[in-house]
């Protein structure tokens, strides 16, 4: 699997914004199938900073219903990496 395959898109809410704050952790949506090494190696290749650690979740599908529309969101996977405390990702700080 190829490193942009790996990381889907950043996630960025108000949470999120506390993270890199506080802890210097830094959330992406992820391939379902990705692991953590994976994770970690796309992180650093991609945006030129070290990983220390890595915490995935599997968020599940939510039922949702839009007026006369029903269904359910799709499930996904979500890293929080946290890095080295020089580096910054200067794409979330916009």
């Amino acid at each position: 699997m190829k490193k942009w395959e790996i990381i889907k898109a950043p996630i960025i809410t108000e949470k999120s914004n506390n993270l890199i704050e506080s802890n210097n952790q830094y959330t992406f949506k992820v391939a379902l199938n990705a692991n953590k090494v994976e994770i970690k190696a796309a992180v650093e290749a991609i945006f030129n900073v070290k990983v220390e650690d890595i915490q995935t979740v599997r968020v599940l599908p939510k039922y949702r219903k839009v007026g006369r529309y029903e269904g359910y969101r799709s499930a996904y996977k979500k890293a929080i990496c946290r890095l080295a405390k020089d580096d910054k990702i200067d794409a979330f700080n916009v």
